[in-house]
């Protein structure tokens, strides 16, 4: 027996209302959360086209052949940055005036598996062994009105399609639970002299993969309290007359604690490192996550939230890097120092649903510019007064220095003892004089090693 798909009603209107204009067909990604029993769908988004694909449509219709994996992940990676913790792209679409055949399904199952593949380098966690494997594809006919809805295994690239229920449901997440975190960061990543031919933008994710275990590792209180993973979410809720668990609130706080090591058995990790830079990221971080309300387990609540706190860290760093490179931004001389801005979080609510999907804006942007970029990557209308910016504007230092030290591979730092209303800061100071710190990093040498761990 194949998984079954709950799907919110309004992806079915969506999909029906697509026109093809001439075209072939349309693709598209499908965006819900994964369960161990069935999957949800609560929206759908086609892919946009591009500039070049609108002047050859007017000639002649696209062929199936034609399709741009390329450009049908990029814009999957774009849509995978707006989904707070707990969505995922469960998927791809297609619709054509055609019923199924096989040049369609082989279609379906190249872009499901490009679209997982490119996703997946970008993200620092990974998925557990007990997590759904499988990935939907649905073939929509526009003609006939017929679905159909298969899936794939995405961890064997080889494996066959299989069958799957496809049911819809009104306000199917008008209910769902929202959890909130606001997590205070001071990551410091050393820009080693042996991986100088790596970019900056690499050595960020390096170090950042670091941080991601920290993450993994801490303790997260729910509304104040530590409970069991396998534990109901809603345990203690007042239940209905037909034995139905009613959630009284929707929102959960969720805070996070680090976890200290302080067995004896856990000897640090600390090392010397010469080093040509660093990176430095702190301030506070705005998160959020969300889960469906059929008996949510608290280990569910608890992993949306820590992929959020990852995501959005890697997803900030990842966005100023690009604007670097599209702005070229010249090259400070030693003694001066250089400010950036991390973006910062805008949500926006889906319409009749208690998720929020996000977008990262830049202070220089309006707000007409988030919406249109929402209304192109999710090809959904929304409104400028929708908008919610979760974090105030805060600056980044770039720096550069004279100076050289030998960076230790120690990244707790105190938390913050006020509270930060800002985003993110970035600092990258660059270390050069090699001599120097060959010369520091043989005096640590001769130094007691608890002393650096310390």
């Amino acid at each position: 027996m194949g998984r079954t798909y709950i799907v919110e009603e309004t992806v079915g209107q969506y999909l029906s209302n697509i026109s093809l204009q001439g075209k072939g067909f349309v693709s598209g990604l499908l965006i819900g959360q994964c369960s161990s029993q069935k999957d949800y769908v609560i929206l759908a988004t086609r892919t946009p086209p591009k500039e070049e694909q609108d002047e050859s449509s007017k000639h002649s219709k696209a062929k199936l052949d034609n399709l741009d994996e390329e450009w049908a992940t990029e814009h999957a990676n774009q849509v995978s940055r707006m989904l707070p913790g707990g969505l995922l792209v469960l998927g791809v679409f297609i619709i054509t005036t055609l019923e199924m055949g096989n040049e369609f399904q082989n279609t379906l199952h190249r872009l499901v598996f490009a679209v997982e593949k490119s996703m997946n380098k970008k993200r620092l966690w990974n998925f557990t062994d007990e997590e759904v494997s499988e990935r939907v594809t649905l073939h929509f006919c526009s003609s006939t009105k017929k679905i159909f809805c298969r899936t794939y295994d995405i961890h064997n690239p080889k494996s066959s399609a299989k069958p799957a229920d496809w049911k819809y449901q009104n306000g199917l997440s008008a209910s769902w639970l929202s959890l909130e975190c606001t997590v205070y960061i001071n990551i410091h990543v050393p820009l080693s002299t042996t991986s100088v031919s790596y970019t900056l933008e690499k050595n960020t994710k390096n170090g950042l993969i670091h941080w991601a275990k920290q993450i993994e590792n801490n303790i997260y209180l729910i509304n104040g309290q530590v409970k069991d993973e396998d534990c109901d979410l809603l345990e203690g809720q007042k239940k209905s007359s037909r034995g139905n668990t009613q959630a009284t609130n929707h929102y959960f706080d969720v805070r996070v604690l680090t976890q200290l090591l302080l067995n004896s058995d856990h000897r640090s990790t600390a090392t010397v490192q010469i080093c040509s830079g660093s990176v430095n990221l702190k301030g506070a971080v705005k998160c959020r996550a969300y889960i469906h309300s059929n008996k949510p387990k608290v280990k569910d609540a608890v992993q949306a939230m820590k992929r959020d706190i990852l995501n959005t860290v890697a997803d900030r760093c990842e966005i100023l890097f690009e604007d670097l490179l599209l702005n070229e931004i010249p090259e400070k001389k030693d003694s001066e120092k250089e400010f950036h801005i991390l973006p910062h979080r805008v949500f926006v609510p889906i319409p009749g649903s208690t998720v929020m999907l996000c977008d990262y804006k830049f202070g220089d942007e309006s707000a007409e510019e988030i919406r249109d970029h929402f209304i192109e990557m999710l090809d959904h209308m929304i409104q400028i007064e929708d908008l919610e910016i979760a974090e105030e504007i805060n600056t980044a230092c770039v720096s550069s220095s004279m100076n050289t030290e030998a960076s230790l591979d120690n990244t707790d730092d105190e938390p913050p003892k006020q509270p930060i209303k800002t985003t993110i800061v970035l600092k990258i100071q660059q270390n050069i004089g090699v001599i120097a710190a060959f010369a520091v990093a043989a005096l640590a040498a001769g130094i007691s090693f608890h002393y650096f761990s310390d």
